[in-house]
């Protein structure tokens, strides 16, 4: 099993809010790895729409990406490309 993590920053205008958060979790269910978001001391399952809006992560904020599974790698790259292109947003 692997295990692949990261830390990323959240340039996009509204963090992990409703539609980023969104896309985020649509992109994180379509690997069978566990994953894990967190902000500071609080943890989110990445696959979850609510736990993922608790975190309260915005602009700004540092995230960590944690996956743990057969296509780890392949969901963490996923979801750091999705990061990184600022969730589609306009700049």
């Amino acid at each position: 099993m692997d295990n692949a993590e990261t830390t990323l920053t959240l340039m996009n205008k509204s963090g992990l809010h409703a539609r980023p958060a969104s896309i985020f979790v649509q992109t994180a269910k379509k690997f069978k790895s566990k994953i894990i978001v967190r902000k500071g001391d609080k943890e989110a399952d990445a696959k979850s729409i609510l736990s993922v809006l608790a975190l309260g992560a915005e602009c700004g904020d540092s995230i960590t990406i944690i996956t743990q599974g057969e296509d780890a790698k392949d969901a963490l790259a996923a979801l750091i490309d999705l990061v990184k292109k600022r969730f589609g947003e306009e700049e």
